[in-house]
C-alpha cells in the first residue's frame, strides 16, 4: 500500500538510528547556533511582571497531578492577568541562566543537550491590558513583542487549528516553534525525535502550572503545519510549529 503510514514512520525511525544519521554540524566544525530569540523591534517590547513572589492557588504538587486534566471549556469573562500570564511563560520556556561561555541557556524544563530549541509565539485573546493578536515571548528578557495584531492574524490562528472551539475562547494559546539548528547542530537527523520530546516536557510544564492557577489546557497536535508557519512568518526548511496549546479559566 503507497503510503502506509507504518511503512512511512518505520522508514523514519531507521532513518534517525545512530547508524544511519549524518555527521553532525558540530563533528563539521559548522557554525554555532544561535541559542537566545531574537528580537524583532525592540521598542515595542512589552516587558512581564516580576513572577518571583507570585503564590499559586494550590500548592501541593501531588493534588496538581491528580486534577491535571485537557479542559477544552473555558470561562470567557475571565480575564488573565499579566502576573499569571507571566508565571505560565516563564515555567514553559522562561530562562533561569544563561551560560555566555558555553552558549547555553538553563530553564525549568529539561531539553536534550540543554539546546533548549524552541520560540514561544502566542494567540492572546483575554489578558489584562494587551490588545488581541499574535505576540513573541522573548525568552532571555521575559519580555513580549506584538507580531500582528489585525483582526485577519486572529483569523489565522483560528484556522491553522482547524477552528477548534477551545481556541476560539481561549484566554491565550501558545505555539511552540522549533529552531531546528539549535538541535540539528548535536545531534544531526536525530533533533526531529529530541524536538517531539522537548515539546512534551514544555506541554506538561504548561498543564502543571495552569492548574495550580485553577486555569486549564489543552494540548493540540492536529493542526495546519503550512499555515501556522505561514502565519508566523516561519521558513520550513528550518523553522516549524511542533505543538499548540489553548488556555483557559475553568469554568464551574
Amino acid at each position: 500500500m503507497i503510503n502506509d503510514p507504518r511503512k512511512l514512520i518505520s522508514q523514519m525511525h531507521q532513518a534517525t538510528c545512530y547508524e544511519n544519521l549524518p555527521v553532525s554540524g558540530e563533528k563539521l566544525k559548522e557554525t554555532y547556533p544561535q541559542y537566545l530569540d531574537s528580537v524583532f523591534e525592540e521598542s515595542k517590547l512589552i516587558h512581564l511582571p516580576d513572577w518571583s513572589e507570585f503564590e499559586p492557588e494550590k500548592n501541593d504538587f501531588v493534588d496538581v497531578l491528580i486534577k491535571r486534566r485537557s479542559v477544552r471549556r473555558y470561562d470567557t469573562n475571565a480575564v488573565m492577568t499579566q502576573l499569571e500570564l507571566s508565571y505560565l511563560l516563564m515555567l514553559t520556556q522562561g530562562v533561569r541562566e544563561i551560560d555566555q561561555k558555553r552558549q547555553l541557556t538553563y530553564r525549568y524544563i529539561p531539553s536534550a543537550g540543554s539546546r533548549h530549541p524552541f520560540v514561544t509565539y502566542l494567540l492572546i485573546q483575554n489578558v489584562e491590558g494587551l490588545q488581541a493578536g499574535i505576540y513573541h515571548y522573548v525568552a532571555q528578557l521575559h519580555a513580549i513583542e506584538p507580531v500582528d495584531l489585525s483582526q485577519e492574524a486572529i483569523e489565522n490562528a483560528y484556522q491553522t487549528t482547524l477552528r477548534q472551539k477551545q481556541v476560539i475562547t481561549s484566554a491565550v494559546t501558545f505555539f511552540w516553534s522549533a529552531e531546528v539548528y539549535r538541535t540539528s547542530w548535536r545531534y544531526s537527523s536525530r533533533a526531529y525525535r529530541y524536538i517531539h520530546l522537548d515539546a512534551g516536557h514544555v506541554c506538561q510544564n504548561l498543564y502543571l502550572a495552569a492548574e495550580s492557577i485553577d486555569y486549564g489546557v489543552c494540548a493540540i497536535a492536529a493542526f495546519d503545519d503550512h499555515l501556522a508557519n505561514e502565519m508566523l512568518g516561519l521558513n520550513e526548511s528550518n523553522r516549524f510549529v511542533v505543538y499548540i496549546a489553548s488556555v483557559g479559566k475553568k469554568t464551574d
